[in-house]
C-alpha cells in the first residue's frame, strides 16, 4: 500500500524541550503525497506547519512515528544520510532566496551538484539547462545583487530542480515578492507542476495556497482538513500598470 506514495507519515509527533515545559509541536500527524501532486499545507503561527516542513524536507528528525520517503524510512536516520537524501530527493526553495552573494547565477545552481558529486563540465551544462528552463538563459553570469527580487527566486527554483529531485518544496516562495511577481513565480510552479514534479507549498496565504490542486490545514499540531481544492487558480496573465 505504501509503495504507491512518493511520501508517507504515520503518527509522527514533535516535542521541543524549552528550559522546563515540553512544547508538542505536532501531536500525531498522517499524511499520504502521491507522485505529481500540488500540495499546499496552511496553518496559523503555531500551527506545526513549519515543524512538519522541516521533517518533510528531511531537515529535522520526528519524535516518534514513522516517515517514508519515496521508499525509505527516513524517521531515524543519522544527519549524514538525512543530508544524502536531501540532495538527491528534496528541492528548496525558500522565502529568502538562499542564494550565495559572491556567486554567479550558474554557480549558485551547480551547488547541489557539487554536493553529489557531479563531474564538473557536467555540473555547467545541467546548470545551464535549468537556467534556461526557467527563462533565465540570459542572465546565468549575473550575481544576485545584478538580479531582480523574482529573477533571484527563479534562480533558487533552477537550483531546485537541478538534480531531479522527487519533491519540490518551497516555503513562502512568494514572500518577499510584490504581487505581480509573485503571479510570475507561481505561473512557474505551474509550468513544473505540469512537467510532471510533485511540489508541496507551506504558506499562509490563502491565494498562493489555492493554486495546488490540495489543501492540508494544520492547528495545534494536527491535521484540521485535507481537502482537494476543485477550482485552482492556473495560469494569470501578469499585468504592467504604467505608473
Amino acid at each position: 500500500m505504501s509503495e504507491q506514495y512518493l511520501i508517507n507519515i504515520k503518527n509522527i509527533k514533535k516535542y521541543y524541550q524549552v528550559g522546563s515545559v515540553v512544547v508538542k509541536a505536532l501531536k500525531g500527524v498522517d499524511l499520504t503525497i502521491k507522485r505529481n501532486e500540488y500540495v499546499a499545507i496552511m496553518g496559523p503561527s503555531g500551527s506545526g506547519k513549519s515543524t512538519l516542513m522541516n521533517i518533510l524536507g528531511c531537515l529535522d528528525t520526528p519524535s516518534d512515528g514513522t516517515y517514508i520517503l519515496n521508499g525509505t524510512d527516513v524517521s531515524k536516520l543519522s544527519d549524514d544520510r538525512l543530508a544524502e537524501i536531501r540532495n538527491k530527493e528534496i528541492g528548496f526553495v525558500f522565502q529568502t532566496f538562499n542564494l550565495l552573494p559572491r556567486y554567479t547565477a550558474l554557480d549558485n545552481v551547480m551547488l547541489p551538484l557539487i554536493y553529489a558529486g557531479i563531474p564538473k563540465h557536467e555540473r555547467i551544462e545541467m546548470a545551464k539547462v535549468a537556467l534556461k528552463n526557467v527563462g533565465l538563459d540570459d542572465r546565468m553570469e549575473h550575481k544576485p545583487n545584478e538580479l531582480s527580487g523574482g529573477q533571484r527566486q527563479r534562480v533558487a527554483v533552477a537550483r531546485a530542480l537541478v538534480n531531479n529531485p522527487s519533491i519540490i518544496l518551497a516555503d513562502e516562495p512568494t514572500g518577499n515578492l510584490d504581487s505581480k511577481t509573485s503571479i510570475d513565480i507561481m505561473n512557474l510552479f505551474e509550468d513544473i507542476y505540469e512537467q510532471g514534479n510533485t511540489i508541496i507549498v507551506v504558506t499562509h496565504e490563502e491565494d498562493i495556497a489555492r493554486h495546488a490542486r490540495r489543501i492540508v490545514r494544520l492547528r495545534d499540531g494536527l491535521i484540521e482538513s485535507d481537502e482537494p481544492n476543485h477550482n485552482p487558480i492556473l495560469k494569470q496573465k501578469v499585468v504592467i500598470t504604467e505608473q
